[in-house]
């Protein structure tokens, strides 16, 4: 009976273990001339999934902010894995990326590219 319990209460420590590793992530948009970019909008998407500590629960997967007029977005702390970041800003291509996200802290350059000229086969 003892080791049914020490084994429940073990197990029971495992799943309320502190929560997955994060990282406090900083998005850093410029323009190819290296200007920031003031009031881009910055997507960021977890795309690694559920966590298991938390028992299956969905996590928070979307953070959606706007860079400053140093053209800099932090978002709060986020579980390390993949994420999808989207830049959008206007008189800019929007920019899309996956990262590998492993370390406490991270910063991500963005540059933006100027719109090219659209293109059409009806002429």
């Amino acid at each position: 009976m003892r080791v049914i319990l020490l084994a429940l209460s073990l197990a029971g420590a495992w799943m309320v273990r502190a929560d997955p590793p994060m990282t406090k992530l900083r998005v850093e948009v410029k323009t190819q001339a290296g200007r920031p970019v003031d009031r881009a909008s910055v997507v960021v998407r977890f795309v690694e999934g559920r966590s298991v500590v938390k028992l299956g629960k969905k996590i928070r997967t979307t953070w959606e902010l706007r860079t400053n007029q140093e053209g800099v977005a932090s978002i709060p702390p986020i579980p390390q894995g993949k994420i999808q970041v989207q830049v959008i800003a206007k008189g800019f291509q929007t920019y899309g990326h996956l990262h590998d996200v492993g370390e406490e802290e991270k910063t991500i350059e963005v540059k933006l590219n100027a719109p090219q000229a659209q293109y059409s086969s009806h002429q």
